[in-house]
């Protein structure tokens, strides 16, 4: 039998961030076949100093029989502490095999809440939590019956796909076609396969104010740990963030009806252990509004900037809580980190500049550029077409959002306007 410390479910950049943060961990990994060969995961994996094993497995299906085989194909390793979940579609078979062997997770029911944002809005219905009116919609037609009630504008959403693909904001007077497309034609061909469950859609009512998420630690249907982020999302039709900062400054009030909603979430859904990330919409500055919540790590860097900001892994930590752990995480921040993602107009690159002399200027912690002369950048309309990131840190939140700013202003990515 294969001796393992953590069963990983999916891949994605976390093994290697695992791989990273756990000393001595020994990495047992399990991912859905056609994404082992489409995406090259075998010698990803093998590449890992601490993995001991890949194994084929329906990691992204929430069927009970599925799960039934999962569970029976992969027997318990020698030695497994905890069970990880990588990304969005492996979270509920990561809690199957953490119930099956007796180990700390998120609970398959509350699992299967936090996978599709409908099911999810139902369960907290009764909590308190404010949520915006909301209906699943079958095309068309149903969004402008339902956007009709509200103004005319509404969001158009998958319910059970990641990031913010297929997300867009209908202003009055909006075509609502072209939206509705966006949402059904999400690509993930290289992280979703046909084992996901079909899509479903959501129109919301469109609720405006600044934006937040809260990271939170959960061990045993207690939060042990939370942070909050402000974020700067990308105006127009497409919501994709464009910038986020740890901690956020917000008054004492608004602090608190966070906490309360987080609470909420782990009432509502019967959420055991894990983490959380809650985004919400603070209505008229100070309302919290649930827009949606991952039973998972958060993208964007903001386990980086957690890290940068409290001088200690929230990697770590979070494998903690899922061994039964109760993690030592400083109660506040030592200082602020933000990054800044990087947009260009659309086109192909003629020239990147500014990376070097960014870099050396004081608050700068990384620059990375993913575009190089040649690239064709379309528009951003999800989180994968940024073009590169710039982190910084401060003396706080609000000051390191600013650097980061200032820092990313100063690299230059020009674009031509390719032949039609």
């Amino acid at each position: 039998m294969t001796e393992a410390t953590h069963v990983v479910v999916g891949f994605g950049n976390l093994v290697a961030e695992l791989d990273r943060h756990l000393t001595g961990a020994r990495l047992l990994v399990l991912e859905e076949p056609e994404i082992i060969e489409a995406r090259g995961v075998a010698e990803r994996v093998a590449a890992l100093p601490s993995a001991v094993g890949l194994v084929p497995a329906p990691t992204q299906s929430e069927e009970d029989e599925d799960l039934t085989a999962l569970v029976k194909g992969v027997p318990r390793p020698d030695g497994v502490r905890a069970v990880i979940p990588v990304n969005e579609y492996a979270v509920v078979a990561a809690a199957a095999l953490a119930e099956a062997w007796g180990l700390p997770g998120a609970d398959v029911t509350a699992a299967r809440a936090f996978r599709d944002k409908a099911r999810l809005r139902a369960a907290v219905a009764d909590t308190g939590i404010g949520q915006p009116d909301w209906r699943l919609v079958t095309g068309p037609a149903e969004v402008e019956e339902f956007r009709a009630r509200h103004g005319g504008a509404c969001v158009i959403k998958p319910a059970n796909r990641q990031a913010s693909l297929g997300v867009s904001l209908l202003s009055p007077g909006d075509p609502v076609e072209a939206a509705w497309r966006s949402a059904v034609d999400v690509d993930e061909t290289l992280t979703r396969t046909g084992r996901v469950p079909t899509g479903r859609y959501l129109a919301e009512q469109r609720l405006y104010g600044p934006e937040v998420s809260v990271e939170a630690l959960v061990h045993d249907g207690r939060i042990v740990f939370e942070n909050i982020t402000a974020k700067t999302v990308q105006s127009g039709a497409n919501p994709v963030e464009l910038g986020q900062g740890v901690p956020a400054a917000l008054p004492g009030p608004v602090t608190e009806a966070l906490a309360a909603g987080v609470r909420g979430l782990v009432r509502g859904t019967g959420f055991r252990s894990g983490v959380l990330h809650a985004e919400w919409i603070l209505v008229d500055g100070r309302d919290p509004h649930l827009v949606e919540c991952a039973a998972r790590l958060p993208g964007d860097n903001i386990p980086h900037l957690i890290g940068l900001a409290y001088g200690a892994s929230l990697f770590s930590a979070y494998a903690a809580v899922l061994e039964g752990h109760i993690p030592d995480l400083p109660g506040r921040p030592v200082r602020g980190a933000a990054i800044r993602f990087l947009t260009a107009p659309p086109g192909i690159v003629r020239e990147v500049a500014g990376r070097d002399e960014t870099m050396r200027l004081p608050g700068a912690h990384e620059v990375e550029i993913d575009v190089a002369p040649g690239d064709r950048i379309d528009a951003v309309t999800s989180s994968w077409q940024r073009s590169g990131q710039v982190t910084a840190t401060a003396g706080d939140g609000p000051a390191a959002v600013a650097r980061a700013e200032e820092l990313a202003a100063r690299i230059r990515i020009t674009t031509e306007r390719s032949p039609s």
